[in-house]
């Protein structure tokens, strides 16, 4: 969101006069620089035809704040006045960016929105602005590289867009994704363009959109070589001024009579409008409020038509009450830390990685090969049986087939990247020779330290001495597997989350003789691999892992306390996570939770373990090891059917329940239930924090929802302290350690916290 166009605005901008006043005022004080800032230049070709260029100067990428705004709209008056100019194309200065959106930081920090009224105040101002643009001479958007958010209303508020074919070129309105809405006109014009069935799931998912389908849904008017573009879009600009160029974006055939009947008839739009709000409760099952509102919004706009007053001051009343919901205010934590991540604390290494080799072709090792080749890493895949690599390999395969079938990657980036990896095993006679030029090997095999430290000294004598040998254990300490190495300043770990292909999260551990360029290396490639990187202290578990370790064993304690698997996984989900903690161990792999468990338990004493861990053994010796299996907690079919219940772990449960002897707690409502295993959690990442293992309350956040998918509207478990009140969080510890034993200890730090009601992030 940043400046847009509006109708009738003038009349309900009155009530924010005094904010509107200041902003106008900033907008003329950035307005009298703009010559010598240069963030907005134009050019005026033959024709009469003006080229107008952002580039937001000390800035990789361009983004739109009130006083980039109060230049732009000096140009755009310097060219709507001046005779010469017939028309104008607006472009980018920068190589793969058109505009990223807005600078979120415009209504996060700034003094003068502090409230839902000055929020509003915002997203009129922006109508009034894109209104005055588009009402003047023709302009049109020559986009190259990501089209974003405000961004891409400011595209709509052009009368005509050219879009390059450039891969990195995509249009999107991810707005929701920060629990709010396009404010700046989008939920008007992009429906008024391409339809309300096209623009809906746009602005509902905020997921990209490539040239082609811009183009076929008619968001674009055309495409071309990223060579020809600005060529295309001045010879458009030029149809357009000449009125030669006659657009028509019309429906036509089916696609016309199913607007017709969906979008132009109360029954129609009602059960479009009654679908759309049925997936979003299935999916977010109620607790993210944006998109229910951004429906809200497209429902009042269609009645009176998109791009109306009505529709303009929905959007308007909309964006103001989102913005200011602690939902929003979480969601946008969220960004900034994962942008604070995206920034090597290291540095740039001197070197880059341009071949790895990955140890092990299961889930994990054919994951970590699949996000290294996709990104121009040529890979080596070994697994010491062939087998064992032929169903890496096809992991591999169907995975990137997929995406081409769904057209997220062209047959040639699938061709190219396939073209990247080397799969190798025990059986081909000369595998070693292909290490000897490898940068950086990654090993993912069973959680065996002795095992781990054969493949350390063999692999380190058959790579070159700058070679770095990064493990992708689960939570066994790096300094002891350093222990193995001859190279220990090359040596690190780099635990990645399954599915890894999915999960975007990164922890990098240091042992005491790990060196910064090693680091940094390693860094860089999660960063190319297009995972949000943290770098956590060498213990066991490391962060995630270990906070993990208490959650899962809570969740154990609820079954042998007569919870069902069903019953806790539910209750989880409602909570916000993605899914429940029985679903997540056969996700991870029981007999890998089993080997955590183990590991953890030397170190956390009596916050694990309480649910008697030899249950868990049991399911793993029975061969229930989760999905990889076929069997664990559930019972996964092969295809597309869902997922059951095992009713043999049940009776496991069962049994073990009788064994023990042990009355009920009485504390296994949806809210105990909730609570108890949120509060062991939390619980752990505070004592995190307290030893040091992360560096910040921002890293913490970062890495449960990133790791697990602690509920991102919660805005990690620091805000969630922070937003429920660390005194109240402590009393109810204090409740169920009483009833339920000293795992529930609160750590010191949260007991400290408490006694001011401190918060863990002071703006909050």
């Amino acid at each position: 969101m940043a400046f847009a166009r509006g109708q009738a605005v003038s009349v309900t901008a009155q009530r924010a006069r005094p904010f509107i006043s200041v902003l106008f005022h900033r907008l003329a004080r950035a307005s009298s620089a703009s010559a010598a800032s240069k963030n907005v230049r134009y050019q005026i070709e033959d024709d009469g035809i003006a080229v107008v260029t952002f580039d937001l100067q000390g800035s990789k990428v361009n983004t739109l704040s009130m006083d980039l705004a109060g230049e732009f709209t000096s140009v755009i008056s310097t060219l709507e006045n001046d005779s010469k100019v017939r028309a104008a194309v607006i472009m980018s200065g920068k190589e793969d960016n058109f505009i990223a959106g807005a600078d979120i930081n415009m209504f996060t920090k700034c003094k003068n929105v502090q409230t839902p009224e000055e929020m509003e105040s915002l997203s009129r101002q922006s109508h009034v602005m894109f209104e005055h643009f588009a009402a003047g001479k023709p302009k049109v958007a020559a986009i190259n590289g990501s089209c974003l958010g405000g961004g891409l209303e400011l595209a709509l508020a052009c009368h005509y867009r050219v879009a390059s074919s450039n891969p990195k070129t995509v249009f999107s309105l991810p707005e929701v994704m920060l629990g709010i809405l396009p404010g700046a006109g989008g939920t008007q014009r992009l429906p008024a363009l391409i339809g309300l069935q096209n623009a809906m799931p746009i602005m509902l998912t905020g997921k990209n959109i490539n040239p082609s389908k811009a183009k076929k849904m008619k968001l674009v008017d055309n495409v071309a070589d990223p060579s020809a573009l600005k060529h295309a879009a001045i010879l458009a600009a030029k149809g357009l001024a000449d009125g030669t160029l006659k657009v028509n974006r019309q429906p036509k055939g089916l696609e016309k009579l199913i607007r017709k009947v969906i979008e132009e008839t109360e029954f129609g739009r009602s059960f479009a409008f009654k679908k759309a709000r049925e997936m979003v409760m299935k999916q977010t099952k109620g607790v993210y409020p944006s998109p229910l509102k951004i429906i809200d919004v497209l429902e009042t706009s269609a009645r009176s038509g998109f791009c109306s007053k009505d529709g303009f001051d929905a959007e308007a009343r909309a964006f103001g009450e989102l913005g200011m919901t602690p939902e929003s205010r979480a969601l946008v934590s969220i960004y900034f830390g994962q942008t604070a991540c995206k920034k090597n604390p290291y540095g740039k290494p001197k070197s880059s990685e341009k071949l790895v080799g990955v140890l092990g072709a299961g889930l994990m090792g054919a994951g970590i090969a699949q996000v290294t080749l996709v990104k121009g890493v040529d890979v080596l895949l070994k697994d010491a049986k062939p087998e064992g690599l032929a169903r890496g390999l096809d992991q591999i395969y169907r995975n990137l087939e997929k995406k081409t079938k769904r057209r997220r990657m062209t047959q040639f980036e699938f061709d190219r990247a396939m073209s990247r990896i080397t799969g190798l095993s025990d059986s081909d006679a000369s595998w070693q020779k292909h290490f000897s030029n490898t940068d950086m090997i990654i090993e993912a095999v069973f959680e065996n330290l002795e095992l781990k430290h054969k493949i350390i000294k063999h692999f380190e004598e058959i790579t070159p001495d700058h070679c770095i040998f990064a493990t992708n254990t689960s939570a066994i300490p790096i300094t002891k597997l350093a222990i193995a190495s001859k190279r220990p300043q090359n040596f690190i770990g780099m635990h990645y989350f399954s599915p890894v292909d999915k999960m975007p999260l990164l922890e990098i551990i240091r042992h005491e003789g790990t060196s910064d360029e090693t680091t940094s290396r390693a860094y860089e490639l999660g960063l190319k691999q297009g995972k949000t990187c943290i770098v956590v202290k060498d213990v066991p578990g490391f962060y995630v892992n270990r906070c993990l370790g208490p959650y899962s064993d809570e969740g154990m304690a609820l079954l042998l306390d007569g919870a069902s698997i069903a019953t806790v996984d539910q209750a989880l989900v409602k909570y916000g996570f993605p899914v429940g903690p029985m679903t997540l161990v056969d996700e991870v792999g029981i007999d890998t939770a089993a080997s955590v468990g183990r590991t953890l338990r030397e170190d956390l004493g009596n916050r694990i373990g309480t649910a008697d861990p030899e249950l868990l053994e049991k399911v793993v010796q029975k061969g229930f090891l989760g999905r990889k299996s076929g069997k664990g907690l559930h019972i996964f079919p092969k295809g597309k059917g869902k997922k059951t219940v095992n009713p043999e772990v049940e009776d496991m449960i069962s049994e073990h329940r009788k064994k023990l002897n042990k009355p009920s707690s009485g504390l296994t409502s949806t809210e105990d239930i909730q609570m108890r295993m949120v509060t062991r959690f939390v619980n752990e990442t505070a004592l995190c924090l307290q030893h040091e293992i992360i560096a910040s309350p921002v890293v913490g956040d970062i890495g449960a929802v990133f790791g697990i998918g602690f509920p991102p509207f919660r805005g990690g478990p620091f805000r969630l302290l922070d937003a429920y009140g660390v005194t109240k969080f402590v009393d109810k510890m204090m409740h169920y350690r009483d009833v339920l034993g000293p795992q529930f200890e609160p750590a010191d730090i949260l007991k400290d916290y408490a006694k001011t009601n401190r918060k863990f992030h002071p703006e909050a």
